[in-house]
């Protein structure tokens, strides 16, 4: 039976109807960016986690993805009759500095804490990284009343040019204790210690309360026994990791931590007593490893957001303040940006605080996403979109989308740095060159103009200048020097927008 005119109209509009709807639906449950990402982060968050494996000290495991770097520092310790076999080197050098460790395994902790439940195949090697540093850790607080904060004397290190695999300069170790305290050092290892117990608190529970055990005995050293470490070993963790911001920031981020991480009221009482003199209210807003204001108000924030704990009120205001500096046209924005759109702190190492500071945007966004709320500017509300927004254009120029085209992270798409400043990356490797390179033969290699034979996959260096210049000289450590804390809070950041472009 042939349809009449009507009819078919009719039968037609009904199957277009049915295609839009179907089409608008499936439109509406894809992410509306999945299409238009700007970059591979998936592919960045692999090679951003990739990075740590060519930091190890130690006995490295027969899983070792970065195959140029070989063992190294198997005594570290001995000459205090102690096991501190194994850690980060911070950078380019081989000095393992506690300070800075510590709080690279905070940050990667925290990433894992914030961002592991989108990671996938990433989760375990996040994993992996954070128990690097958490097992080092361990060791070095394993006798009560003493944390052994740094091996290697920074200025003989950096006198020599050796692989790790080489070095004969002193393998010294410095220590803290009730004589010579160090609480910021100590307050930090606390973080490290109870954030890494949150990211193994289900895979692996009993390493989880070793952990926790041992960071609540390291704060309540670290609390008792107060200092600044660098008063006591001044010439030794000076000018490289002195602890300018005092060890206030220390504490208060510690107690947080443990707040976290036990549930135990004593904490929040702590932080309700001590938090004025610890400083919750100061207008500091550069988060690093050496300052944690900013980081303890944003965690405390997620208390009084998310789990209502209304004593900590006052800590959403102190992270909107912290976030609206960094928010341009705001009136209360302080941040300078560079101009290709770069967040620009200081000379040395800026790109430091360009990813600590974007975690950060994320991972408030999440906490006042589920809270339904927006960050307050005086007079001005900003949405957690906005702040994700301005996260991304941040790892968006890190990866590349710059005045330059070139990617600060080493490996990453077409253009990135090929003279880091890095000795185990600059050296020929053991394989290739197996006899031993001495303490001085090693500076041919530094101030040659030739890339560096070993790529140090995911690294993440001290990026351009404040006019989005960068020269790639391997003598300039300011701009062309790796360092964990650089990649720890961005493994977060790349997690977040991998899934949120649906790479992951």
């Amino acid at each position: 039976m042939a349809l009449s005119s009507q009819s078919q109209t009719l039968v037609l509009f009904i199957i277009f109807f049915a295609t839009c709807l179907i089409f608008c639906k499936a439109k509406a449950i894809t992410p509306h960016h999945k299409h238009f990402a700007s970059h591979n982060y998936r592919d960045a968050l692999t090679k951003s986690i990739l990075f740590f494996e060519g930091q190890r000290s130690g006995k490295l495991p027969s899983s070792q993805r970065i195959k140029w770097r070989r063992d190294s520092g198997l005594s570290d310790g001995s000459a205090m009759h102690v096991d501190l076999v194994g850690g980060y080197y911070d950078a380019g050098d081989n000095v393992k500095f506690g300070f800075p460790m510590a709080f690279t395994t905070t940050m990667l902790s925290w990433s894992v804490i914030e961002f592991g439940g989108l990671m996938k195949s990433e989760l375990q090697n996040a994993k992996e990284a954070v128990k690097w540093g958490s097992d080092y850790l361990l060791k070095a607080t394993a006798h009560p009343g003493t944390i052994y904060v740094q091996v290697g004397d920074a200025n003989k290190d950096h006198s020599c040019w050796e692989r790790p695999e080489d070095m004969d300069t002193p393998r010294s170790v410095f220590k803290i204790d009730k004589n010579s305290p160090g609480s910021d050092v100590a307050a930090e290892t606390a973080a490290a210690l109870a954030s890494a117990s949150l990211v193994f608190r289900k895979s692996d529970p009993s390493y989880s309360k070793l952990l926790l055990r041992r960071a609540i005995g390291v704060f309540a050293f670290a609390d008792k026994y107060r200092g600044a470490y660098s008063n006591g070993l001044k010439s030794y963790v000076c000018p490289f990791y002195c602890s300018y911001s005092g060890y206030q920031d220390e504490l208060l981020w510690g107690a947080a931590w443990l707040h976290k991480a036990t549930r135990n009221p004593s904490y929040l009482r702590y932080i309700q007593v001590n938090g004025q003199t610890l400083g919750a209210d100061e207008s500091d807003n550069t988060f690093g490893w050496d300052n944690k204001h900013v980081g303890a108000r944003i965690l405390l924030s997620k208390a009084f957001l998310v789990q209502k704990v209304q004593s900590l009120h006052d800590y959403k205001g102190h992270a909107d303040n912290f976030i609206c500096s960094l928010i341009p046209g705001t009136p209360f924005s302080q941040a300078q940006y560079t101009p290709g759109g770069l967040l620009y702190k200081m000379d040395d190492s800026n790109m430091q605080y360009v990813t600590s500071s974007s975690f950060l945007l994320l991972t408030y966004a999440k906490y006042l996403t589920s809270a339904h709320g927006v960050v307050s500017c005086g007079g001005t509300s900003i949405s957690p979109k906005r702040l994700r927004s301005i996260a991304k254009k941040q790892v968006d120029y890190l990866l590349g989308t710059n005045p330059l085209k070139m990617a600060y992270m080493v490996g990453y798409g077409p253009r990135y740095p090929k003279r880091i400043h890095h000795r185990g990356s600059s050296l020929p490797s053991v394989a290739s060159h197996p006899s031993k390179i001495q303490c001085s033969s090693g500076f041919s290699y530094m101030q040659s103009q030739s890339p560096n034979p070993n790529v140090l996959i995911g690294a993440v260096i001290g990026g351009p200048d404040s006019h989005d210049r960068f020269p790639d000289q391997r003598s300039d450590y300011e701009q062309s020097e790796p360092a964990t804390y650089i990649n720890a809070p961005l493994v977060g950041s790349l997690a977040y927008l991998a899934h949120s472009f649906g790479q992951l």
